[in-house]
């Protein structure tokens, strides 16, 4: 039993390290961080510590836990500092290094950019950047850390946004069953064949392979929440033919991810899917899916088997990402 354990184990950390096939990856967009440099190291600790928050109780990791892929939980929409509730949920933190554009709404154009809204935004972390460098400035494990990382001190405002963008550059999933099948290390079930077939033919023109969303935007007909009356991509772009539009997120590791939808409207998968199935809006003249998806209850089924084939644990429990060491599961 003893001998079992410990190859179940060193089978765990060798598919942790696969390297991608080029043939079905594409190359990434953003320049992909070395996982071991101190830019990285520095970063790593500034996403999971709260300091950076006003009230020193909300850090990055907060709503965008390992745990949950990089998303969270807990709420349908995010909580910030002094529990404030935000609009939306927290998206999850997936192949960053291949998209063009951040955000639910595509606001921000860049990592480091994207870094910077949720620490000043007033329902995230309401931070101001002189406060959050004269804290760090005053830890000498910062002080440390920033020297090591750039060769010098004291910390700056892009220093913190270049830590934190290259720490989210690593954060790469691509080691699925799916990724193994198309690596031709398994072969599907018959379940997940059925599913996968489904997928192409109705879900991969927006949610795109391998890395499943095509990064664009899209008004998926969600019945209007006229509480939070989120415009999306709209409030950017003020092109009214793309009022409630949002990023299409990755698929990847759905079954960490939950809730579902920019404002977490749905806890569970087939809620998703029955949605596409039975309830888009047909009212919303800017929405992007014209006619609902002819879908069974056993296709639903069927589509549900091959996406749980894109959970990828390596990922969810690399201990790289971590500033704790988590115990090591099986597959």
């Amino acid at each position: 039993m003893r001998h079992i354990i410990l190859i179940s184990c060193s089978m765990f950390l060798l598919m942790s390290f696969i390297s991608v096939n080029d043939e079905y990856f594409p190359k990434p967009k953003y320049p992909i961080a070395d996982p071991d440099s101190p830019i990285v190291s520095l970063g790593r600790e500034l996403f999971h510590d709260p300091i950076l928050s006003k009230d020193s109780t909300v850090s990055c990791a907060s709503c965008h836990s390992q745990y949950n892929a990089f998303a969270h939980s807990d709420h349908a929409l995010s909580h910030g500092s002094a529990d404030r509730i935000g609009r939306r949920n927290a998206p999850s933190l997936i192949n960053l290094a291949w998209s063009e554009s951040f955000m639910w709404d595509g606001a921000s154009f860049s990592l480091e950019a994207q870094v910077l809204t949720p620490l000043t935004a007033h329902h995230e972390m309401d931070n101001s950047l002189d406060t959050i460098l004269h804290r760090l400035r005053n830890q000498t494990k910062y002080s440390n850390l920033v020297q090591k990382a750039f060769g010098e001190s004291p910390i700056q405002t892009k220093h913190v946004l270049k830590a934190i963008a290259d720490y989210e550059s690593t954060l790469i999933s691509r080691n699925s069953r799916y990724d193994s099948m198309r690596m031709h290390l398994v072969e599907f079930t018959e379940q997940e064949k059925k599913g996968y077939v489904l997928f192409k033919q109705y879900c991969n023109r927006c949610h795109a392979e391998p890395l499943f969303t095509n990064g664009q935007f899209a008004n998926n007909a969600l019945p209007v929440d006229t509480t939070l009356n989120d415009l999306g991509r709209y409030a950017i772009t003020q092109d009214s033919a793309q009022i409630r539009h949002f990023k299409i997120p990755t698929l990847r590791n759905l079954l960490y991810s939950f809730p579902y939808m920019h404002d977490g409207r749905f806890k569970r998968l087939r809620e998703v899917l029955n949605h596409y199935a039975e309830g888009i809006n047909m009212h919303d003249e800017t929405r992007s899916i014209k006619h609902l998806i002819p879908l069974s209850s056993h296709d639903i089924t069927d589509l549900m088997s091959f996406l749980h084939a894109l959970t990828d644990r390596t990922f969810i429990f690399n201990p790289a990402f971590s500033t704790k060491q988590y115990p090591q599961r099986n597959q």
